[in-house]
């Protein structure tokens, strides 16, 4: 059988190279991936046992806490995307149209990877399925093991299609068991004049609707919002809607990827082909009653010294704050610690710092980033001028 360097700890031997075979009995475990001395990182993968368990372990935490880790997010390129993430905010894709980058994510479609710490190099859902620990006692983990939202940062230089997202329980029964989306959008660039749509602005039937989409009138129907950097909207699944060209936003949303589009302006992909629109799926869940025009919530920021945090919204999927970050003046580094309730993922929207834990390697945050803090974690100390989305469920 041919050899494979695979780093292996059982209970009665040390650190050695081994053969497949040797792992058999399933009393020995996979370690994280290391840095090899040529500094060449291997990976390793779940690997079954003959009784059908899947071992998959890693260096333990402290008995301090659980270690926050950097992320590296999946990238998708879009026909509406454009290049303020690759140029703005640090995402090094290779991508014409990058439109989304999925920061937080452990849905199959494109899940995240550790960049630093114990698990680097693993897939954000593989470490989550190994470590449900990590998520919490509040969240509920998706029917995969994964975690119940997705974090993601949207640049549209052109407006987005006309669409709607299922509630739970329509994708439960349509979809083969997938989760709805619900998801909120806060603001991070928006130009002159740009302007999103937000429901309909005035009661409408679903025959008036159908026959709208057919003679392409949609549009004088729908409720249309400008918007400024800074903004906040909350999404409830059944809220027809689109994202206007000019606008940077970071969304946080269920862990889904269904979308039902209602109009996509007749535009081709570079193959020349229309994209498909799911009109009779949309007309089943879109809410047809004239939506009230959103208001911004108004927000109380709580201080200490270094570190100030307001609530933006709090709904049944997630919870998401604002912090602000500044110890330029501040002798000490500003401590936090995450509880056993929820994991949280930190998005760096401005600025920078370093995150110390006192046992792990010290981690440096720059816009863009995202870094996955673990329930239970350590104390963390942080150390800059930043500003942060703090999201938890």
């Amino acid at each position: 059988m041919t050899k494979r360097n695979i780093h292996l700890i059982s209970k009665n031997t040390s650190e050695h190279d081994v053969d497949e075979a040797d792992v058999k009995d399933g009393k020995r475990f996979l370690t994280a991936p290391m840095d090899a001395p040529d500094s060449n990182r291997f990976q390793t993968a779940p690997m079954d046992t003959p009784d059908g368990n899947r071992f998959l372990t890693a260096p333990l935490d402290t008995p301090d806490g659980n270690l926050p880790f950097l992320m590296r997010p999946a990238a998708k390129e879009n026909l509406w995307g454009g290049t303020k993430l690759r140029n703005e905010f640090n995402k090094a894709f290779d991508m014409d149209r990058l439109a989304e980058t999925w920061e937080c994510s452990t849905h199959k479609d494109g899940p995240s990877v550790a960049q630093s710490g114990p698990y680097r190099g693993w897939e954000l859902s593989d470490v989550v399925r190994m470590r449900p620990d990590y998520v919490g006692e509040h969240p509920s983990v998706t029917a995969d093991g994964g975690l119940p939202i997705l974090v993601k940062l949207i640049d549209a230089s052109e407006q987005l299609s006309v669409q709607v997202h299922p509630d739970d329980e329509y994708a439960d029964k349509h979809e083969g068991g997938k989760l709805g989306k619900t998801e909120m959008w806060y603001v991070l660039h928006a130009e002159k004049g740009a302007e999103l749509i937000y429901g309909f602005s005035h009661d409408i039937s679903k025959d008036t609707l159908r026959e709208a989409i057919a003679a392409g009138t949609l549009g004088k129907y729908l409720q249309r919002v400008k918007v400024r950097r800074g903004d906040v909207f909350f999404m409830p699944s059944g809220t027809v809607h689109g994202i206007g060209a000019g606008i940077v936003l970071a969304e946080i949303q269920e862990s889904s990827n269904l979308t039902y589009r209602l109009y996509d302006y007749d535009r081709v992909d570079r193959n020349g082909k229309k994209r498909e629109l799911h009109i009779e799926k949309a007309l089943d869940v879109a809410i047809l009653k004239g939506s009230a025009r959103p208001r911004q919530p108004m927000r109380v920021l709580k201080y200490r010294p270094g570190w100030a945090q307001e609530l933006l919204i709090r709904c049944k999927y997630f919870q998401v704050d604002r912090v602000l970050l500044n110890t330029e003046c501040v002798r000490n580094m500003v401590e936090v610690r995450n509880p056993e309730t929820s994991f949280e993922a930190l998005l760096c929207l401005s600025g920078c710092c370093t995150l110390i834990t006192g046992t792990g390697e010290p981690i440096y945050i720059i816009k863009g980033d995202c870094v996955f803090v673990p329930a239970r974690s350590v104390a963390m100390r942080f150390h800059g001028k930043a500003q942060f989305l703090r999201i938890s469920c």
